[in-house]
């Protein structure tokens, strides 16, 4: 009798502890956002039609559900997003599945050869936008992607990754040589350039330190098929397509590469891949100590895809997978501002505008900055900047909607409450360029105004909302 109510006892007791811990659902699915032709490809400063469709666009969505709450993850094939298309976006996903919009992440890759999802040229100073057309119709299409990957919750374990890829990602900002810098579109020099030429005898260092590790969030069916994975990586594009192409770039390359290395990866449902932009706004692709021999259209992001595929799958199958992870999320609007103008850049962008002559298809950088420098200054009130953590068991996301300085990714990493931790760019919106206040003093263009929106401590107060709501979950 004793052994039988011990019996009783345990039993009890794990179904209690098994409510209090309900096992982890996910599911995952794409949703098309490519354009039509015709619209404008941005990217560059001139905006050009696009008149083909080499490699389809998409919003890569994953659903995740503790029992208690439920968290969405999605990363759009766009340069960038408005912030209102991220609030039309949730405000859909929260009526229509009842999902809360603070938990909810949105996120673009920055492919640079997708049509523009930014809104009209006040786009980075204005928080608040009536969307176009095509934001609309992106805004229904990641609503929709959301509502797919919940239609295929279904039992999940869950395991977090890391990988290091050091050969992809470079910095691109460089000091050169006493006397060989150029002026920089206002007339004054800076202290590094942007995209040196590669293999130039001006190089002397690099100004930073590029961030090298695929960090990864995995989830399966138990001791099964993989549903899911959404991987971070702070790589810009790698470019290198056809005139007037609609392309990807190589996060779409990267997805597709690693459902082809899962032996099941298009049983139904199909895998889903998730490349997303970590912190790159201060790393690209090239080499600029010891230049490679790009290769031809299209087969440069290929094979960074590829590559990196195989090295997170490889990655992948070392995992520690759980059963359960607690979901939480945090959301804010920070008031951070506008870069404020002087009134001598101002004078400066009338008198460039007023004796510049326009040469039709051809970019001037300096009539380029003096429209932006003008719009700046009349900024809208309040920029309304998003930041957004997100606990996933022991692993942490925190998000930034800028192109973000890889300094900065790996700050959070190291200040984190959570040792699993990894961040997400162009996040709720695009803000442009986000540099430290150390990258302030040395110019460039990432800190010109214009490429740069923010004031030069918006990456501290960012940093300070991010650590704070990752305590707080914790």
């Amino acid at each position: 009798m004793r052994l039988l109510l011990l019996s009783l006892a345990a039993a009890v007791s794990f179904s209690l502890h098994a409510a209090d811990t309900p096992p982890l659902q996910a599911g995952a699915a794409t949703s098309n956002i490519t354009p039509e032709l015709g619209g404008d490809i941005v990217g560059g400063f001139l905006p050009f039609p696009a008149t083909h469709i080499h490699d389809e666009l998409n919003a890569r969505c994953l659903v995740l559900d503790d029992g208690k709450t439920k968290l969405a993850l999605v990363v759009c094939d766009l340069l960038g997003l408005h912030r209102s298309v991220s609030v039309k976006a949730r405000e859909l996903i929260e009526k229509e599945t009842g999902i809360p919009a603070a938990n909810v992440l949105i996120s673009g890759t920055h492919t640079h050869s997708a049509v523009s999802a930014l809104g009209g040229p006040v786009r980075f100073y204005s928080s608040d936008l009536e969307l176009t057309a095509y934001q609309q119709f992106v805004a229904r299409r990641i609503a929709d992607g959301v509502r797919r990957a919940l239609n295929l919750l279904r039992p999940a374990e869950i395991a977090f990754g890391r990988v290091d890829v050091p050969e992809h990602v470079h910095i691109r900002r460089w000091f050169l040589k006493e006397g060989t810098m150029p002026p920089n579109p206002f007339g004054k020099i800076d202290k590094v350039k942007m995209n040196p030429g590669a293999g130039s005898p001006s190089l002397l260092e690099p100004a930073g330190e590029p961030d090298p590790t695929v960090s990864f969030i995995a989830v399966r069916e138990p001791g099964g098929r993989l549903i899911s994975v959404y991987s971070a990586y702070s790589l810009h594009y790698v470019g290198g397509v056809g005139g007037g192409h609609i392309s990807a770039d190589y996060y779409g390359y990267f997805c597709e590469a690693l459902k082809r290395l899962q032996v099941n990866g298009n049983d139904d449902p199909p895998f889903v891949g998730i490349m997303a932009n970590g912190t790159s706004g201060d790393a690209n692709n090239n080499n600029f100590r010891n230049p490679q021999p790009r290769k031809k259209q299209y087969e440069q992001m290929r094979y960074v895809a590829e590559d990196v595929a195989a090295k997170v799958n490889e990655a992948v199958a070392k995992v520690k997978w759980e059963s359960s992870a607690p979901l939480t999320s945090r959301y804010r609007e920070l008031p951070v501002a506008w870069r404020k103008i002087p009134e001598d850049l101002i004078a400066w962008a009338k008198e460039t505008e007023k004796n510049t002559p326009r040469i039709q298809g051809k970019a001037d950088l300096p009539l380029a900055y003096a429209g932006r420098v003008q719009r700046l200054a009349e900024a809208s009130p309040e920029t309304k900047f998003p930041v957004q953590i997100f606990r996933i068991g022991d692993i942490c996301i925190g998000s930034s909607p800028c192109e973000t300085f890889a300094e900065t990714g790996v700050e959070f990493k190291k200040r984190s409450p959570f040792e699993k931790s990894f961040m997400v760019e162009l996040a709720h919106g695009y803000y442009g360029y986000m540099p430290t206040p150390r990258h302030f003093e040395l110019g460039g263009y990432e800190t010109w105004p214009g490429t740069n929106n923010l004031e030069p401590q918006a990456s501290v107060k960012m940093m300070d909302a991010l650590l704070e709501m990752a305590k707080e979950v914790k």
